[in-house]
């Protein structure tokens, strides 16, 4: 079957949730690429409280999604949570622009994570609900895809707007407002949710700790596997900060994200495709091989140019493990319980990339860049080997 046919058979819904995607990381990513610098330049925080602020954030999603995705288990309902979600998301955008303290761009991060959190879990539940079984891993391919389009259109933008408007990073915050706005509406007219999902959903355990009882063994050595993968990547803020500290002017520093972001996007779908077709062991080694090797070039970075070498690399491991990681979560569980799965599963997650977040800023202030990606390097090659060795016992 060529690359596609699967993709035309893709229920509109998922591509009404990928363009949801495109619009809101659109926003949020011509935010973030610009808010590291913002943090350090503007505010004078330290490496340290930005590895807080951006763990913090991260840890905040992953703790809501447990929530929402058994909320939406319970309901038998998923648009509504998607949607309050998604609408928390815009409502926090202009709280940037605002923010006068790192205080400020904490709670601004701290409510646009919830609204991340909100719609995570219910929304790739939604994308399992009506896609079938033997499409999966290219749904969520497709929708990881196009959520990294808008990811590289985002930090483009930021770009344009820094050269056009002098260096205005309050003015170019403001205008992120609009895109974010755009995701609700196609969210609220786009996507339909079936109803024969609705009444799967009902049948799912209404008692929390009985429904994780229920999961299994797979799924919780799948939620182990992306607590590992998430231990040995921490927030991207780190990249944007290196390009700028080997000398990238702040004007041109959304380009890193712009890099990763490219890759993520070309590698997600044909990755979605081979894990359809039974290459998802493969895709997880190379995944943690390729992140090894981004650690190593950013870590022994000297020119602008290593530096975007390695940031490819990153978004290359993005593309293998992301979107392989939601198909074998959706694929370990009833449709009832897709909503808790992945809300368990992204708090185990966030709360390992706050550990790495937090980790990352300390070895920067105290020891340097170099250090940070080294230590990446280590413990990715560390759990690389633990896969290698299980692998060789089955």
């Amino acid at each position: 079957m060529s690359p596609g046919r699967p993709m035309r058979a893709l229920p509109a819904t998922v591509w009404a949730l990928g363009l949801v995607s495109l619009c809101m990381d659109f926003s949020s990513e011509l935010v973030h690429s610009l808010l590291p610098v913002f943090m350090t330049s503007v505010l004078g925080a330290s490496m340290l409280e930005v590895g807080l602020v951006e763990g913090i954030a991260e840890a905040t999603s992953a703790i809501v999604k447990v929530f929402s995705g058994v909320l939406s288990d319970r309901l038998g309902r998923r648009k509504p949570i998607v949607l309050a979600g998604y609408g928390l998301a815009a409502l926090s955008k202009p709280l940037f622009p605002l923010a006068n303290s790192i205080a400020v761009v904490l709670g601004a991060r701290f409510v646009d994570r919830i609204g991340k959190g909100i719609r995570g879990a219910p929304r790739d539940a939604l994308i399992a609900d009506v896609t079938p079984s033997e499409l999966r891993g290219t749904a969520y391919g497709l929708r990881q895809a196009l959520d990294s389009v808008g990811a590289v259109l985002g930090p483009l933008a930021a770009v344009g707007l820094m050269l056009l408007l002098a260096d205005n990073i309050h003015a170019v915050l403001w205008l992120a407002v609009l895109p974010a706005a755009a995701a609700v509406l196609v969210l609220a007219f786009g996507v339909r949710e079936p109803e024969a999902a609705h009444a799967a959903a009902r049948t799912g355990e209404l008692v929390a700790p009985r429904a994780l009882r229920g999961l299994g063994g797979r799924y919780w050595a799948i939620v182990a596997l992306g607590a590992v993968l998430t231990l040995a990547r921490f927030s991207e803020a780190f990249l944007v900060l290196r390009a700028k500290d080997l000398g990238l002017e702040i004007a041109l520093v959304p380009l890193v994200l712009v890099v990763m972001s490219t890759v993520y996007a070309a590698v997600s779908y044909p990755a979605g495709l081979a894990a359809d077709r039974g290459g998802r062991r493969a895709l997880l080694f190379w995944g943690l091989a390729t992140l090894i090797a981004a650690d190593l070039v950013l870590g022994a970075a000297g020119s602008i140019g290593a530096v975007f070498a390695g940031v490819a690399l990153w978004g290359g491991h993005m593309g293998l493990t992301q979107g392989l990681l939601s198909t074998l979560v959706a694929e370990a569980v009833p449709a009832g319980r897709r909503g808790t799965a992945f809300g368990f599963f992204n708090l185990v997650s966030g709360a390992a990339l706050l550990g790495a977040s937090v980790l990352a800023g300390w070895l920067w202030s105290a020891f340097g860049a170099d250090w940070t990606f080294f230590a990446g390097a280590a413990f990715t090659a560390v759990a690389l080997a633990g896969l290698l060795a299980a692998a060789r016992a089955r």
